[in-house]
Formats: structure tokens, C-alpha cells, sequence
């Protein structure tokens, strides 16, 4: 009973909880918006291009964070291999980001990027040709990290590998991945990764306009998000995750077969995370195969952890407030950043399990009331 106070409990916070979050996540973005392009740069409400291009830095991370809590804050799945999509979706963007630059490049070769040239190539490979169209880019976005997760978890799912397993599993993929992507010969830049970029869509990437219209983009996407995601747990499909991940056996008895539900919502949360990454690509302007770092998947589970794992909005708090942190501590002491990041992770491990975000909502006016109509409707 009392997990079943829980998933009721849960997604009565996750309804009530969205039309707040996009209200919020609207009103920063435009104000953040209208003050770099309407305000003067003397004036103290000013807002940089360079504030406007972190920023919507932290939201891809929101969203990728929101990835990943999606299947292990609601179905118990802890994946360290998030990075992998991130980084796939990020290439796709990459990719056709370069094959915009046409002869503008080092080499003003109209065809080949210029590591290619460098490289002595003679053709385009085959799995550069589309990239010059943008929409046949954003499928690719969505069609390569999802198909990668399909695969993944279909093996993994229907062999029933779960817990720490196949948390190693994931962690080994992306490290695959990055050593691959490493390789000169696999025609994605090495080490270097892609880079460069001149417009997207025909629009000067280093123009004020452009980086506000990517930040607004960013945003709106994250709210879709969001809201698709609270559609999806709340509704039947949710519920039986929800029970997947409280007693998968149990689940599984009353004739559910649990590995679909757990393979088509891997998909959803790793196309969620390439979505990110792609996002990400023409506001940070580079993607190289660091974003394979199993460092980096591990990275996102702690902003998760810190928001408060099993929320939605918990998960993009953490990842807002953690990359904060990061930005601030790694400009004052850059090489101790790991070691507080991994005390970070202990302490809210031991003193926070549910995250900042259960620690607030414990003293909010009208909790203790909310919860016990939720336990007596469940009762």
C-alpha cells in the first residue's frame, strides 16, 4: 500500500507542478531575452550574449538531465551511458552545421569539411550525404540516438539485465563510442571533433539575434518536453512504469511484459537526450569526442540526485544549480571541481536522498494536508 501512496503521491506533484514550471521557465526567458536585445549594454539590466549563450547552455543540460531522470527517477533505470545520445545528437546538429560552411572554410573546398581536406579524403562519405539539408539533420537527431537505445535496450531488457549491470553496460557503451570517435579514419574530425560553424538555416551564429533565437528555442523544446513527459507518466503507460520500477516481478506476474515498457521509454529518454545535444552544438560552437566521457554521463546522474531524483522540474533544478557551481567553482579553482563534485554527490546520497527539491517541498504550507488525502484515497 505504501508504494502504491507513492505513485499516486508522485504524480499528483508531477500535474500540479507543470504549468508552474513552464510559466517560470517563460517568463526568465523572455525577460532574459528582452534585455539583451531591447536594453542598451551600459545599462545595468543589461544581459550579455555571452550570459544568453550560458544560459541556454544550462537549459540543454536541463534537458538532459529531465533524459535521464525520466527513466531512472520513474522506472529505476540508472543509466551512465547518456552522454552516448547526447553526443550522437550533437554530431547529427555538428554535421550539418558543417556543410553549411561550403568554401568558406581554411581550404575553401565547396564539398569536404576542412579536416577532411587536411586529411587528404578524395570524397564525402556516404554518411555525410543529407547532412546539407536541415531537416533531414534534425531526423537524424532523433532517428540515430533512438535507434542506438532500441537496440541497447531490446538486448539488455528481454536478457533482464538490470541493476548495477547494466549500469556498467551503459557506462561501456559511450566509452566505445568515445574511443571510436577518437579515430581519424571514422570521418568525424578525431580528436578535434567538428568545429567552426558559420550559420545555421542561413543566420550568422555569431549574431545577437541568433544566439537569442537558439536560447528561446532551447526553452520552448524544454517545455515541450516537460509537458510531453508528464503526459506520458501520467497516463496508463506511466502507471505501469511506475509499478515496473516498484516491483518489477509483481508487474511482470499480472501479465505486463515489462521489457517493452522499459525499451520504448529508453528510446523516448535517449531521443530526449539527443535532442539536447543537438541544442547544444550551435550555441557552445564545437563537438568533439570528450562528450562521449563516461565522466560526463556520471555527471548528469549527480545533477539529477542533487534536484531530486522521480520529479521532472527536480531534475532540471539540479542541473541548473550544479552547472552554476561549476562555472563559478572552475573559475576560482578548476582542478579541485571533481573532488567537490563528488563530495557533493555523498552528501546528498546520505543527508538528501530525495534532493533539494524533497527537502523544500517537506516545509511547504500545505503539504502534510495534501499528503494525508493521498494516503486516505489509497487506503
Amino acid at each position: 500500500m505504501s508504494n502504491l501512496y507513492g505513485q499516486f503521491s508522485a504524480l499528483h506533484q508531477l500535474r500540479e507542478k507543470a504549468p508552474v514550471f513552464v510559466a517560470v521557465l517563460f517568463a526568465v526567458t523572455a525577460w532574459a531575452s528582452a534585455c539583451n536585445l531591447l536594453l542598451p549594454e551600459d545599462s545595468f539590466f543589461h544581459v550579455s550574449t555571452f550570459t544568453i549563450t550560458l544560459l541556454g547552455k544550462y537549459l540543454c543540460y536541463a534537458l538532459l538531465a529531465m533524459a535521464v531522470d525520466v527513466v531512472w527517477g520513474y522506472c529505476g533505470i540508472l543509466s551512465l551511458g547518456h552522454g552516448a545520445f547526447f553526443a550522437l545528437g550533437g554530431y547529427a546538429m555538428g554535421m550539418y552545421l558543417m556543410r553549411q560552411i561550403g568554401d568558406r572554410g581554411v581550404y575553401g573546398d565547396p564539398l569536404l569539411p576542412d579536416f577532411m581536406v587536411f586529411l587528404n579524403w578524395q570524397e564525402l562519405p556516404w554518411y555525410w550525404l543529407g547532412f546539407d539539408s536541415f531537416w533531414f539533420a534534425m531526423l537524424m537527431v532523433l532517428l540515430v540516438p533512438g535507434l542506438l537505445a532500441f537496440v541497447f535496450g531490446w538486448l539488455a531488457f528481454r536478457s533482464r539485465v538490470a541493476g548495477v549491470y547494466l549500469s556498467i553496460i551503459t557506462q561501456a557503451l559511450t566509452y566505445a563510442l568515445m574511443l571510436a570517435f577518437f579515430r581519424n579514419e571514422m570521418g568525424f574530425g578525431g580528436n578535434n571533433g567538428l568545429t567552426d560553424f558559420k550559420d545555421i538555416l542561413g543566420f550568422d551564429l555569431q549574431a545577437d539575434v541568433t544566439r537569442v533565437s537558439l536560447f528561446i528555442a532551447t526553452a520552448l523544446i524544454l517545455a515541450l518536453a516537460y509537458c510531453a513527459s508528464q503526459l506520458i507518466l501520467c497516463s496508463k503507460f506511466g502507471r505501469v512504469i511506475l509499478a515496473v520500477r516498484d516491483a518489477e516481478a509483481r508487474t511482470r506476474f499480472t501479465g505486463y511484459r515489462t521489457e517493452t515498457y522499459k525499451v520504448w521509454l529508453f528510446v523516448y529518454s535517449a531521443v530526449l537526450a539527443g535532442i539536447a545535444g543537438a541544442l547544444y552544438v550551435p550555441q557552445v560552437g564545437i563537438i568533439n569526442p570528450g562528450e562521449f566521457s563516461p565522466l560526463n554521463s556520471i555527471e548528469i546522474v549527480v545533477w539529477v540526485a542533487v534536484g531530486g531524483r522521480g520529479t521532472l522540474y527536480g531534475a532540471v533544478i539540479g542541473a541548473l544549480l550544479v552547472n552554476y557551481a561549476k562555472t563559478r567553482f572552475t573559475a576560482i579553482m578548476p582542478e579541485a571541481w571533481l573532488f567537490a563534485l563528488g563530495a557533493l554527490f555523498v552528501a546528498v546520497t546520505l543527508f538528501l536522498p530525495r534532493g533539494l527539491t524533497g527537502l523544500v517541498a517537506g516545509y511547504l504550507p500545505g503539504k502534510r494536508r495534501k499528503d494525508d488525502t493521498l494516503k486516505e484515497a489509497t487506503a
